[in-house]
């Protein structure tokens, strides 16, 4: 059984900070990228940040300078820091497993509210 468990998200004013937790369990971590995706109401789901079990990362441009992701093989969890915080990072946050080099084998958690306002 495979699962991904998201928590973190809360309601925070601009300029703030939150991390996201993801705890996988069923997957061989160390064979998957994992990665963070956002979707904001009445927009597509977006990619925000990506790492690999070697620690290369990847960022959208609106959040490079703010947001930082990392992973834990010991726990078996990617993590998410969000600093400086902006209403338009408002979305519910969606942790991603995708497998290094096999197509189709790709997991999704069920997400997270962030919502940044005053």
């Amino acid at each position: 059984q495979v699962q991904l468990v998201e928590s973190g998200g809360d309601l925070v004013q601009p300029g703030g900070s939150l991390r996201l937790s993801c705890v996988t369990s069923g997957i061989i971590f160390s064979s998957y990228i994992m990665g963070w995706y956002r979707q904001a109401p009445g927009k597509q789901r977006e990619r925000v940040a990506r790492i690999n079990s070697g620690h290369t990362r990847d960022y959208e441009d609106s959040v490079k300078g703010r947001f930082t992701i990392s992973r834990d093989s010991a726990k078996n969890t990617v993590y998410l820091q969000m600093d400086n915080l902006k209403p338009e990072d408002t979305a519910v946050y969606y942790c991603n497993a995708a497998h290094e080099y096999y197509d189709g084998r790709e997991y999704w958690g069920q997400g997270t509210q962030v919502t940044v306002a005053s």
